[in-house]
């Protein structure tokens, strides 16, 4: 009787745990995506909650409900301090099982974060940063740089500006890793063009607000062309106080690196004429609109730049990986998959087709556009003039001349 009466307590323990070992492998790998960017300071508007709703955006176009395909996102603000956003996504990977680490404008902090995305081997997918370092030196095999770098800035706005006899010029540079590279990839294009660099003010990243005194050094410099080697914030008010002091009729200034978030939060009655690039335009053809109107009703004040576009390519065409690859067999390996997306041709409503080079330079196409007058716009965020097309395989340094130590000899 004891006999049996063990055989019925071990035969129901037994049946009782068949439906958690059964749950247990019903249950679908899950992706997780985090956004890191700055969602509290000067580059705020260029990435911040828009680049969260494209990143999401790209979910819905992709379908992963309907694929079976269970894909979280999450975000945090790095304010544009190394050391924090590291700590964050340290904390995502070990953590809260992060993937994929998705935008991080700010120069300084997407380098600081190659060396723990290669230790953890996750996926790194960069569109808010700059600095061509990132596909050269300090370039990395679960990186991959998306959107656009300084090189490419430097040959479009600052080729045209050099063209167009602007062979003198005097920088305002950001002091810390993407404006130094920005100026130093435009000094060697300005050089090599039979230019002159006259001087330059570097000023403290983050917290300057009052560019008077750099500006006055830009005016007494006698240079044809002051160069804002800075970005969002920062931009704007350097372009507004260089108005004020009236200092636009004596120079040109080169926008090296503007968004059009940057013109609109300007006004077209003082962003008139500026020359800058972008690879993304949503007015550019039927494909860009069409992402656009699925996007406006999620951000309505802020139209997409190519920092949001390229969190929304980025996305999906990870996606199109990990669905290729097999969940499970993504999750496993951050190399393996980004080597998956090098191997896949990119196709999407924001950039058309490009492709994935070696060292992870996406080779999108950039446009060099102009600042449209009040009169000559039409509607909302009708603000761009397109004066040139550079297909990707020429607009980025050339694979050789960047020194990737992944690229084999």
């Amino acid at each position: 009787m004891l006999l049996s009466r063990r055989s019925a307590l071990t035969s129901a323990a037994v049946a009782a745990t068949l439906p958690l070992v059964r749950t247990a492998r019903a249950q679908k790998p899950k992706l997780k995506i985090g956004v890191l960017n700055d969602q509290s300071g000067p580059y705020t508007n260029t990435g911040g909650a828009t680049s969260v709703v494209c990143t999401k955006q790209a979910l819905e176009d992709f379908g992963v409900a309907t694929k079976g395909m269970d894909v979280e996102v999450i975000a945090a603000d790095h304010q544009n301090k190394p050391d924090l956003a590291v700590s964050i996504a340290r904390q995502w990977f070990d953590r809260d099982g992060v993937d994929m680490l998705l935008d991080v404008p700010t120069s300084s902090v997407a380098l600081a974060l190659q060396s723990v995305v290669r230790e953890k081997n996750k996926v790194y997918l960069n569109s808010g940063a700059a600095s061509s370092a990132l596909t050269g030196e300090q370039c990395s095999p679960n990186f991959i740089h998306w959107t656009y770098d300084t090189f490419m800035l430097a040959k479009s706005t600052g080729g045209a500006m050099v063209k167009a006899g602007g062979d003198s010029w005097y920088f305002l540079t950001a002091d810390y890793a993407f404006g130094k590279q920005l100026q130093a990839d435009t000094s060697t294009l300005i050089k090599a063009s039979g230019g002159k660099v006259l001087g330059a003010a570097q000023y403290p990243f983050p917290g300057t607000t009052d560019f008077s005194s750099f500006l006055v050094q830009a005016q007494a410099s006698g240079a044809k062309v002051l160069g804002l080697a800075n970005a969002g914030g920062d931009t704007v008010n350097s372009i507004k106080q260089a108005n004020e002091f009236g200092l636009n009729n004596s120079m040109k200034i080169a926008a090296l690196l503007m968004f059009i978030t940057d013109v609109h939060a300007l006004g077209l009655d003082v962003a008139h004429g500026l020359n800058l690039t972008e690879s993304f335009y949503w007015d550019m053809n039927e494909r860009t609109r069409a992402f656009t109107k699925r996007v406006l009703p999620k951000s309505p004040t802020n139209y997409p730049n190519m920092d949001h576009a390229g969190c929304y390519s980025a996305t999906l065409h990870y996606l199109k990986a990990c669905a290729d690859m097999g969940v499970a067999e993504a999750k496993k390996d951050g190399v393996a998959t980004v080597n998956r997306m090098k191997a896949m041709p990119v196709e999407d409503d924001c950039f058309g087709t490009s492709k994935i080079r070696e060292d992870g330079r996406n080779l999108v196409t950039s446009y060099l556009f102009e600042v449209k007058k009040p009169a000559e716009s039409k509607g909302p965020w009708d603000y761009y003039k397109l004066v040139a097309t550079t297909p990707g395989d020429e607009a980025f340094r050339p694979l050789a001349d960047g020194h990737c130590p992944i690229i084999k000899a």
